[in-house]
C-alpha cells in the first residue's frame, strides 16, 4: 500500500488540504516532517496571483524532523534530527523551496539531493522546536539586508513596510546599526500603524506613507546619512522607492529587499534594471557584496543594492538571536493554526487584501503540523 500524507494544496483558485503520495528518499535525499511552518509575505503574494511560482505546496520557513534518510547522506543527519532548510540554493536555481519545489506546508517533504549535497540542511537544538522557529528565515533575511546597509554607516534608517519583515527590521536595526541610529518605519495603512503603536518599539518613529509622511522624510537633515530598507510586496516596492528618491535629501543607500515585478524600472533611474541589482547578491555571495552607485534624473547619487536568499551564517545568527531574545520577536507571531485552519486562512488571504484574521491583524501565521497519524509504510 502506498504511503500518503496531508498537504495544503493551492489549485484552481482554491486552497485546501488534500492527500499526497509520500516519497521514499533515494541517494543523498531526506524525508522530513515539518513541525512549525511560517506563512510569509511572499507566500501571500503567490496566493493572490502576484507571483507565478509553480509549486502547488508553498512554505519555506520553519523547522522539521528528519524521518528517513537516503543512502550516502551526511553522517550527522539521522532520523529524529531537528533541522531547518535553507530555501535558496546559491548555485542551483532548480531548488527554491516552496517556490519551484514543494514546500513545507505538508506533513512530509522530500528534500532533494541538490539541497542536501549543497549543505542547505542545518541541525538545530530542541529549543527551536517551537513557534518562534518560524521567524528564523525572515530574521536571517533582515540580518543580511541590514549588514549590507551598515556599510553605509547611516545615522538614520527608513524602513518601508509594516508586515513581518518590516516589524523584524524595526526590532533588529539597533543591534546592527548602533544605538544612536534613528529608526523610521513607514506604514502602508492606518491599521498597520495602529498595530505598531500597540506593540511599540521605543526607538522607532512611526509614520504613514502619505503626504505627511513624505514631508517627514523631506525634513530629515540634508547632511544625514540615510539607509532605506524596502520591506515591501512587489506591487508596492516601486512606489516606495520613488518616495525615498524624491523626498530624502541626505546621502542615500537603498536596499531593494522587497519584491519587484518583471521589468521593474523607475522613471527617476532611467535605463536601470532594478531586478538585476536586486539579484546581484545571492545567499551570501559574492563577498564583498555588490553595490551600485547611480544617479537619478535630478543628479542625486544613490547607492543601490539588494539580495536573494540567505547564507547559512545568516540562519545561524538568527537562531542565536531568537534563542537569546525571544521576547523581542514573540509578539510578531499573531496567529497559530493547524494545517486545516491554515488552509482556511490562506483562502481568505488569497481573495481579500484585508489582513484581519479572526478579528486581529495578521503579522505572522505559524502553522503547527501535528505528527502524522497514518503510517502506511514503515516510518514514513
Amino acid at each position: 500500500m502506498t504511503a500518503s500524507h496531508r498537504a495544503v494544496v493551492r489549485a484552481n483558485g482554491t486552497t485546501s488540504v488534500l492527500d499526497r503520495q509520500t516519497s521514499t528518499p533515494n541517494d543523498h535525499e531526506l524525508l522530513v516532517a515539518p513541525l512549525h511552518v511560517g506563512l510569509c509575505g511572499t507566500d501571500i503574494q503567490m496566493l493572490r496571483g502576484l507571483r507565478s511560482d509553480p509549486t502547488p505546496v508553498i512554505g519555506h520557513e520553519g523547522v522539521c524532523r528528519v524521518v528517513a534518510v537516503g543512502n550516502d547522506a551526511p553522517e550527522w543527519i539521522t532520523p529524529g534530527t531537528l533541522v531547518c532548510i535553507n530555501p535558496t540554493h546559491r548555485d542551483d536555481p532548480s531548488f527554491l523551496l516552496g517556490h519551484n519545489v514543494e514546500g513545507l506546508l505538508q506533513e512530509r517533504v522530500l528534500i532533494p539531493s541538490t539541497a542536501v549535497l549543497g549543505g542547505l540542511v542545518l541541525p538545530l537544538s530542541e529549543a527551536m522546536n517551537a513557534e518562534i522557529a518560524t521567524l528564523i528565515e525572515p530574521l536571517a533575511v533582515v540580518h543580511y539586508a541590514l549588514h549590507l546597509l551598515a556599510e553605509h554607516k547611516p545615522d538614520t534608517i527608513v524602513i518601508f513596510g509594516d508586515g513581518v519583515i518590516g516589524q523584524i527590521a524595526a526590532r533588529a536595526a539597533t543591534d546592527i546599526l548602533g544605538a544612536d541610529a534613528r529608526i523610521v518605519q513607514v506604514h502602508h495603512t492606518a491599521r498597520g500603524i495602529e498595530w505598531s503603536a500597540n506593540h511599540a518599539v521605543s526607538t522607532v518613529h512611526r509614520i504613514l506613507h502619505d503626504k505627511a509622511g513624505a514631508q517627514y522624510l523631506a525634513n530629515l537633515p540634508s547632511n544625514a546619512r540615510v539607509a532605506v530598507l524596502l520591506a515591501t510586496p512587489r506591487d508596492a516596492t516601486l512606489l516606495c522607492l520613488d518616495t525615498a528618491l524624491q523626498n530624502i535629501r541626505g546621502e542615500l543607500a537603498i536596499n531593494l529587499l522587497g519584491g519587484l515585478p518583471p521589468n521593474a524600472a523607475s522613471p527617476l533611474l532611467p535605463e536601470v534594471d532594478l531586478n538585476v541589482i536586486r539579484a546581484a547578491n545571492c545567499a551570501g555571495a559574492p563577498n564583498p557584496p555588490l553595490r551600485f552607485s547611480l544617479s537619478t534624473i535630478t543628479g542625486k547619487t544613490v547607492s543601490l543594492m539588494g539580495h536573494r536568499g540567505v547564507a547559512n551564517r545568516h540562519l545561524k545568527g538568527a537562531v542565536a538571536e531568537l534563542a537569546e531574545f525571544p521576547s523581542r520577536y514573540q509578539e510578531l507571531i499573531t496567529h497559530v493554526a493547524t494545517l486545516d485552519e491554515a488552509a482556511t486562512i490562506m483562502q481568505q488571504l488569497a481573495t481579500s487584501r484585508d489582513r484581519i484574521v479572526n478579528g486581529r491583524r495578521l503579522i505572522k501565521l505559524a502553522v503547527q503540523i501535528e505528527p502524522k497519524q497514518r503510517r502506511l509504510r514503515g516510518d514514513l
